[in-house]
């Protein structure tokens, strides 16, 4: 009976027995079926991940200040701090629940690997792109016109350059305390990608929201931060003095840590700091100077809306 279920028979009637372990012609087509259905599903199952759902009724948006296309809308704590530093090119720490060098008032501590400018670009503009829907929504852009909008070159270098930029903001784990406001959890809550198309799909946490409200963010230039490309302490300089209307006068030393400036000994980062102010002056037109007491002063005329409070500086750095 065993070998009857191996048999076929042929035209006269008579069995005539198959090698075992060998498909039918009927099988291999099937088997070919089979194959070719798994992969349109597969491919249907990569189209839907970067396809954005109808979001139902009861799904609450929240939504971010709407700023205008020609500036990035930043919260402060970043602006304020060490968290997206001045630092150069190469090796970078890895950092657990490290307190980062802040104005009073702020208390930041992060995990993960040491962020700079650069990330600061991608940052910003993914919150960019994320105040049309809202937080907590699908964004959806390409390797390509993110690069081209951050000022970078599309070669195949840097389309990884950004792989890795979004995989650090997405590890990257912050513990933010501003006044009333907390949030903690990463930069860029999640995403996904098609390495064959350039299509990216992330979502920003809605709760970094808490981080916003009518005066806990600035404007920044976006045109003017784009020409302090590659100087990363003018780029830190632009931000943190775009955050206040009317600049404090802060020590050289106190801007050293809230830079987050590896630059080991003062008079060098002095030195940089000159540098770093006056491309700062050539492209926005503020006008600064350094005391005899090592007091950094500048003076800028308002240019955007402003509507938060200023900081109070630390004791000793005013």
């Amino acid at each position: 009976m065993a070998e009857n279920k191996r048999c076929s028979q042929d035209r006269t009637g008579r069995s005539e027995p198959k090698e075992p372990g060998l498909p039918s012609e009927d099988g291999d087509a099937k088997s070919n079926q089979a194959v070719t259905a798994l992969q349109r599903l597969g491919k249907r199952l990569e189209q839907r991940a970067l396809e954005v759902p109808a979001p139902p009724h009861s799904a609450k948006v929240i939504k971010l200040p709407l700023w205008p296309e020609a500036v990035r809308g930043v919260p402060n704590v970043a602006l304020r701090s060490a968290l997206f530093g001045a630092v150069r090119r190469g090796p970078r720490r890895l950092l657990t629940r490290e307190l980062i060098t802040s104005v009073d008032g702020c208390e930041i501590r992060y995990t993960g690997g040491r962020l700079d400018q650069a990330d600061l670009d991608v940052w910003e503009h993914c919150l960019h792109l994320a105040r049309q829907d809202g937080v907590g929504c699908r964004i959806h852009f390409t390797a390509y016109s993110f690069l081209k909008h951050i000022q970078r070159a599309t070669g195949g270098r840097n389309v990884e350059w950004l792989k890795n930029a979004l995989a650090r903001l997405a590890s990257a784990v912050v513990e933010i305390q501003h006044g009333s406001r907390a949030y903690f959890g990463p930069m860029i809550q999640h995403g996904g990608r098609d390495d064959e198309t350039g299509q990216y799909c992330i979502e920003i946490n809605p709760a970094i929201v808490a981080l916003y409200g009518p005066d806990g963010w600035s404007r920044v230039d976006w045109e003017q931060r784009k020409q302090l490309k590659k100087q990363p302490l003018a780029q830190w300089l632009h931000g943190f003095y775009t955050s206040h209307a009317e600049p404090y006068a802060y020590k050289v030393e106190t801007l050293h840590r809230l830079a987050g400036s590896e630059t080991k000994q003062l008079k060098h980062f002095r030195a940089d700091l000159k540098d770093a102010l006056r491309h700062l002056a050539e492209v926005t037109g503020w006008i600064w100077q350094i005391d005899d007491r090592d007091l950094v002063h500048l003076q800028k005329t308002p240019s955007l809306p402003r509507n938060q409070p200023q900081p109070t500086p630390k004791p000793g750095s005013s």
